[in-house]
């Protein structure tokens, strides 16, 4: 961690940068050229300046002041890294929190000017927040990378080798999906596409690498017409291999960084389509003739599994199950023997577990472990100076997953490591009702996430419970662990909940200073049946497969309904994890599976 003087003298210098060019107000988003949620080190700006290691928020700062805009995930992480820095914490969504729109309105003044780096925010970002400055006399613009001059040991662009991913594995080959993709094109008469994220880029070609902790993409850009297909990426990435296989897809290769010249130097009259809420403004300035109208169906394409990847998935969660059986079955032996062991050890134990299953090629997150008032911090991240000592007392909250190679797992459990409290077990049966109701929710085609969502936090309504992050993300294939375009929370999404899309079911309760309770299955949208009033229903077939902790759930507080799903749920872990594992680890499994009544 950066000391407070470093951090101060580093502002002090990004003050000169923006004085000399013209700049009142600079926007420093954790975000790289693509909509990312995770990036490379290359583009870690906000973290440079702030020391704030959170995933989102980004840094402002003016002549005289500073704030990081942090969401509730952030609220206690971002006022502990940012105190003695001179730079504030904005808790957004709080009553009274001024958005980025709103502080730049109240900071500047008629005439004066904010810039941000016009490659670290979306042309749709872009617009709309120059719309909001233009009402206030305060200038929006696109600069170039201004950090760059005061971050003198900067890192390179990442170096990940693309690899293929395997027909094996991805159930439709590269160039299936690009004609796809053509057609589209064709029926919106658009000349081309061009695609800034990642993710598209590696399910559009079936590419993967290591260019981004946890998510296995190609830090790289795609233009695609009937007559071209070019990918834009640091060509000494690939192997003759991948060179090979780019051909055979009918694809050509050139340097990441002519993307924009590329673009300003396309035949006269080439309508080029592009989302803007993923298209850096910068890219989107240089397109003569742009169409900015989605991403042409590839998004929903690609979270809508194949019957490839739903057989995949499945067998990604029975290998992660049998390593989380593994991994807690250790911890809680060490825990009850009085061995050392920390919120750090948790994340090696789970971790080293995982590594040994097949397929295995990472995690697909940074492994969130809180034992005590440590889970009630949503995205806590353990550190060797923060990490507790478990004790066979409390509650221990872990959120991990994995990527393999033909699937990405998330889950979050919350055991108890001693005797839980009256509250406790209010609290977790209310947060298992949540999850439960969800994931065993009928509904119509066309249902949006947010209508399923109270499902998740009625029951803990009632016991004065709430959170604030989504109920659900959706989840890659062995691809980024959060991807949409489905989500189940309160706000409204137009996108409809549709076979094949995998999506987070993780209701939660967090009193500070005490504990916190996640619970997170991920469910898959599949058929139920079809009425021939109102058409075709689905339901969900939850994935992942980890029992409950029993000694936690008031199952008084269960109704019938709720207590079948919870036995059949846990027969169908036994069911499925044992073939997996020794005779010592299933007889413990089924202790943690019996029958509630």
């Amino acid at each position: 961690m950066n000391d407070t003087e470093t951090i101060k003298k580093r502002i002090a210098a990004l003050r000169g940068v923006m004085k000399s060019n013209g700049i009142d107000a600079l926007i420093v988003p954790q975000a790289d050229p693509h909509g990312s949620e995770y990036v490379a080190e290359h583009w870690q700006a906000r973290r440079y300046l702030s020391g704030f290691t959170g995933s989102a928020g980004p840094l402002v700062v003016t002549a005289d002041k500073a704030w990081v805009i942090a969401d509730s995930r952030y609220w206690l992480q971002a006022a502990k890294q940012l105190e003695g820095t001179g730079i504030s914490v904005i808790e957004a969504g709080k009553p009274g929190a001024p958005g980025l729109d709103q502080l730049l309105v109240e900071e500047l003044r008629d005439g004066q000017t904010a810039g941000v780096d016009g490659n670290l925010m979306s042309d749709a970002s872009f617009a709309s927040l120059s719309a909001s400055l233009e009402a206030a006399g305060v200038r929006l613009v696109a600069t170039s990378d201004l950090v760059d001059g005061v971050w003198p040991d900067r890192p390179a662009l990442p170096q990940g080798k693309v690899f293929i991913h395997n027909l094996e594995y991805a159930g439709e080959a590269a160039p299936s999906k690009l004609a796809t993709l053509c057609n589209n094109l064709n029926g919106a008469g658009v000349d081309a596409a061009f695609v800034a994220d990642l993710a598209e880029i590696a399910w559009l070609l079936n590419i993967r690498s290591t260019d981004v902790d946890y998510n296995p993409v190609v830090v790289s850009y795609l233009y695609v017409s009937d007559a071209m297909k070019v990918l834009f990426l640091d060509e000494a990435k690939l192997t003759d291999e991948v060179r090979a296989y780019l051909a055979y897809c009918g694809v050509t290769t050139a340097p990441y960084f002519v993307a924009e010249d590329f673009l300003r130097n396309l035949p006269d009259g080439t309508r080029v389509g592009y989302n803007p809420n993923s298209l850096p403004r910068k890219l989107a300035e240089a397109i003569v003739m742009p169409v900015p109208a989605g991403d042409f169906g590839v998004e929903v394409a690609k979270a809508m599994r194949n019957d490839v990847q739903i057989v995949g998935i499945r067998a990604a969660m029975e290998r992660d199950g049998a390593a989380l059986v593994k991994g807690f079955r250790e911890i809680e032996s060490r825990v009850a023997a009085g061995l050392p062991t920390t919120e750090i050890d948790v994340d090696s134990i789970l971790t080293a577990r995982r590594a040994e299953q097949p397929l295995f090629f990472s995690l697909s997150f940074d492994t969130i472990a809180g034992y005590a008032e440590h889970g009630a911090i949503v995205h806590y991240s353990a550190t060797p100076d923060s990490a507790s000592q478990l004790r066979p007392e409390g509650l221990l909250l872990v959120d991990s997953g994995s990527s393999f190679l033909d699937g990405t797992t998330d889950i979050t459990r919350t055991i108890a490591l001693g005797e839980p409290t009256p509250e406790m077990r209010r609290d977790y049966t209310a947060v298992l009702k949540g999850n439960i109701r969800l994931a065993s929710a009928v509904f119509p085609a066309g249902t949006r996430g947010c209508q399923l969502d109270v499902l998740a936090r009625e029951a803990m309504w009632r016991v004065g419970g709430h959170y604030l992050h989504g109920t659900g993300h959706g989840v890659g294939q062995f691809l980024n662990v959060h991807e949409g375009p489905q989500s189940i929370r309160m706000e409204y999404k137009d996108q409809a909940l549709l076979p094949g899309m995998v999506t987070s079911d993780e209701p939660g309760i967090y009193r500070a200073g005490k504990y916190g309770i996640r619970l997170e299955n991920l469910i898959l949208v599949v058929p139920a049946f079809k009425d021939e009033d109102w058409g075709e229903f689905y339901r969900f077939e939850t994935l992942t497969l980890y029992p409950f902790d029993r000694s936690l759930i008031d199952v008084a507080a269960l109704n019938e309904e709720e207590k079948l799903w919870l036995n059949s749920y846990h027969a169908e872990v036994l069911r499925r994890l044992s073939p997996l594992l020794l005779a010592e680890e299933r007889d413990w499994l089924a202790e943690k599976c019996r029958p509630v009544e």
